[in-house]
């Protein structure tokens, strides 16, 4: 929100000289975020002036009319002779008064202003534009100056224009609707630095009439709770907004329209009540307020035809609906150049339901900006008065004495509140009587009584106030204000952040990290060593994505938990695969031009537990029983953590030193093996064999088991699946599931033999259905206790071997740790290991 300070001080008596960096702090120091401070005054430096053109001479044979324009300056450029200047805008005339920027000024973003030759002409300075200036987005042509404007030429332009204020950028929190309006900012600076504050919403307003404004029906009392509408007629369509008005819009932001929406515009942020303005001319019969009716259509103001949801609210005439309520209204009724009768209306709606409708239509107005995070119910009269008059003073226009407030609004619910609860909380001595200063100072109602809750079990000593409860009604600008615990944080607040000593806990001794901790740790070291890189996924994903996987009807990962409120309706429901996010982020670094990639991720997926129920309603006043906690972990989905790699195009980079390798699945494998071996799973425990699993080619796919428990695969995925996500072929991709891996075991250190190795090369010949690893598994077992290592270094397989037969050469190393081997040690030992691998598999030593 952009906001200026003179507007402020309209409602709020801040210091003549409050520096522009305290001002900035009080904010900061009240929970409002500063995105930028802005003195205008120092955005355009030089000579800016009032200037009156003189004389015009439209310039030919360029390809853009050009204008050669004699303006009177006065004595600024001190010579006191007219300033000759070069301009393309048109929509200014001889006698009209604009403003000039003279030789040696710098207008915002660096942009310097000297005399030079242009289009054949001398050019001394810059006639300016209100985006030249910083001053809005119009850039159709120059600022031309009110008739009514007492600047002469040669005057200082900046306060003329507006460039003699400072403007405010913030950021307001979702919680804190009440400061997207003068009036919440005004309250609030009130609050920090201890200055009068008067609020405009405690203008008289007179209330409603026998007769309506107009008649409308409301249907849905809980979507729009309050409705209030008033008609001025005889406005004069030609009026235009005054020059203070349509200024302080544009540094809002806010572009103008027409004086009955600018005054809208302007109600809307003097007091943070959203409005609409109707041609009533235009309107069909009465107006029904009600729930859009499922493929309802509507043209709002932006022109586009939206198909409405039966949610969403809509306001109706005996045509069907016209305005999409509290979001934007539709083109058949809106205020046009020659609308004479305006019908206001304030409404108040539900802000779950415009928060919901604006995400829908993806149409983020500021109103819905607004009413989503909450609005007074009890400003509509007000709002309603305040545009009337305004209509009325600068439109003409007789303001009609019928008004109509349909009020379905309940009021609000008291809060109890422990006296010592702030100081119990916060470690802060906040006696009784300053709690209640600090919460009527809010707006809120406190009434005083014995407290019957019981004390804090996590309490130390005795804080002031115990015993004592307060009853607290919150204001009806503060829909935030539904918990003891938002009152605490009001109070802590107010009172000062700064006052809340920063005291670190100390660190209970003999505490780290958990195993899993290390072992999550472990694996993403080893992972990003090998040349991974490691990337954060968002868990969401779409429903079409178990079908691009090729997940079969039955396969477990096809339920998924759906989001309640999602960030995108695209992507509503919560990953059961690490995949489906990863191979999404390695299609996006393709398409950015990368082409050798390798990516990891670790984080948790989602399974929902079926007939788990809802979970228990848990407040925030006291800590959940060990039973509320029970079962809302019951309903909870499970969520275990995996950890995912995805490769594409090569491993080994090509280049003058000769050719690459290219990722297979293989390197998918090998990254499973890494990550188990990470985890501290010996190999000894670990199993690779062929499988079957979607969304893994069916004949380069592996499963990794430990101890016997399928724990992940890995492979290259599947032609089909690579085709619809868009991925090149032969894409490899690992997941394993490592809350299924067991603890880590205890590992003895090493011992290290002295003695040199025995170094000895077989060459097994077997059916190529026989996975290598059982192959190296029973040549463990064979070789016995001398057997130190052993490595699969190639594979072969030529018509010689026969059809479907292999070649596995394996590098075995022996070693004794007490003496040499001789040669007759270790042929036994290889034989024996030799033996192992036939008994089971029929293997034959290639060549014998």
């Amino acid at each position: 929100m952009r906001v200026s300070v003179s507007w402020l001080r309209e409602y709020v008596d801040l210091p003549a000289d409050l520096p522009t960096g305290d001002l900035e702090q009080a904010l900061v120091d009240l929970g409002i975020e500063v995105d930028s401070l802005v003195d205008l005054r120092e955005t355009v430096t030089g000579s800016l002036v009032v200037g009156e053109v003189l004389e015009i001479e439209e310039l030919t044979g360029f390809k853009k009319p050009i204008r050669f324009v004699r303006v009177d300056v006065g004595a600024a450029n001190g010579t006191g002779e007219p300033q000759e200047i070069v301009c393309g805008a048109r929509n200014f005339a001889v006698g009209d008064r604009v403003v000039v920027i003279l030789p040696g000024g710098e207008l915002p973003g660096g942009f310097a202003i000297g005399a030079r030759k242009t289009y054949g002409r001398n050019s001394n300075g810059m006639i300016c534009s209100a985006k030249e200036l910083g001053l809005g987005d119009d850039h159709s042509g120059i600022m031309v100056l009110p008739e009514q404007s007492p600047a002469k030429p040669g005057d200082d332009a900046r306060p003329v224009v507006g460039l003699d204020d400072v403007v405010l950028e913030l950021e307001i929190t979702p919680d804190r609707g009440y400061a997207l309006s003068l009036r919440g900012l005004a309250r609030e600076l009130s609050h920090a630095l201890g200055v009068p504050f008067r609020d405009p919403a405690l203008a008289p307003a007179p209330g409603p009439t026998a007769e309506p404004a107009y008649p409308v029906d409301v249907r849905d009392t809980v979507g729009c709770d309050r409705f209030a509408a008033r008609l001025v007629r005889a406005v004069d369509p030609s009026a235009a907004t005054p020059e203070w008005m349509r200024r302080r819009l544009t540094t809002a932001g806010i572009r103008s329209i027409s004086l009955p929406v600018d005054i809208t515009n302007y109600v809307m942020l003097e007091l943070g009540q959203p409005m609409h303005a109707f041609d009533a001319d235009r309107i069909a019969g009465p107006l029904v307020v009600r729930r859009a009716e499922p493929g309802e259509k509507l043209t709002t103001l932006d022109g586009v035809e939206r198909v409405l949801a039966p949610e969403d609210m809509v306001i109706c005439d005996d045509s069907g609906p016209i305005s999409l309520a509290a979001v934007m209204g539709g083109e058949t009724s809106e205020v046009v150049a020659d609308t004479t009768t305006v019908l206001f209306e304030a409404a108040h709606w539900d802000p779950v339901m415009v928060g919901r409708t604006a995400r829908r239509h993806k149409l983020f107005s500021e109103a819905a900006k607004r009413w989503e995070r909450g609005v007074d119910p009890a400003l509509p009269l007000v709002a309603l008065e305040r545009a009337v008059r305004l209509l009325t003073e600068h439109g003409g226009g007789v303001a009609g004495d019928e008004i109509l407030d349909v009020n379905h609004v309940r009021p609000r619910t008291p809060v109890t509140l422990p006296a010592d609860l702030p100081s119990r909380r916060i470690g802060v001595d906040y006696p009784p009587a300053r709690v209640v200063a600090l919460l009527e100072q809010v707006g809120c109602t406190v009434a005083q009584g014995a407290d019957r809750l019981s004390e804090d079990p996590g309490a130390v000593g005795v804080a002031a106030g115990a015993g004592v409860a307060l009853t607290v009604t919150p204001p009806s600008w503060r829909p935030d204000l539904t918990d003891p615990a938002d009152l605490v944080e009001e109070v802590v607040r107010l009172d000062g952040y700064d006052r809340v000593p920063s005291v670190l806990p100390v660190a209970p001794a003999g505490r780290g990290l958990t195993w899993q901790q290390r072992r999550r740790r472990a694996v993403a070291r080893s992972l990003a060593e090998r040349g991974y890189v490691e990337v954060l996924a968002h868990p969401f994903v779409s429903a079409e994505l178990p079908d691009l996987l090729g997940l079969p009807a039955d396969d477990p990962r096809r339920p998924a938990v759906r989001l309640a409120n999602p960030l995108s309706d695209e992507e509503p429901l919560l990953r059961t695969t690490l995949l489906g996010p990863l191979l999404g982020i390695l299609k996006r670094n393709l398409g950015r031009g990368h082409r050798d990639l390798a990516l990891y991720e670790i984080g948790a997926v989602f399974h929902p537990r079926p007939g788990a129920g809802s979970p228990p309603a848990m407040g925030v006043d006291r800590r959940p029983t060990d039973a509320e906690f029970a079962a809302a972990d019951a309903v909870v989905p499970d969520q275990p953590r995996h950890v995912a790699a995805v490769l594409a195009g090569e491993v080994e980079l090509s280049g003058w030193w000769g050719a690459g390798r290219a990722a297979g699945w293989a390197d998918a494998v090998e990254a499973g093996r890494t990550a188990l071996a990470a985890a501290g799973v010996p190999q000894e425990r670990v199993e690779v064999r062929a499988a079957t699993y979607a969304p893994w080619h069916p004949g380069r796919c592996a499963e990794l088991l430990v101890d016997g428990t399928v724990v992940g695969h890995a492979g290259e995925l599947h032609p089909t699946v690579v085709a619809a996500l868009e991925l090149p072929r032969r894409t490899g991709a690992m997941e394993l599931n490592l809350d299924l891996l067991p603890a880590p075991p205890v590992l003895p250190a090493p011992a290290v033999s002295g003695f040199p190795p025995a170094l000895i090369d077989v060459a097994l010949v077997l059916d190529e259905s026989v996975p290598a690893a059982q192959v190296q598994q029973a040549l463990v077992e064979g070789a016995g206790e001398l057997l130190e290592d052993v490595r699969l270094f190639d594979v072969y397989a030529s018509e010689q071997l026969g059809a479907g037969r292999r070649s596995l050469a394996y590098k075995l190393t022996f070693r004794a740790p007490d003496r040499t081997l001789t040669v007759e040690e270790a042929v036994a030992a290889r034989d024996a290991a030799v033996a192992v691998a036939a008994e089971r598999f029929g293997a034959t030593l290639r060549g014998a």
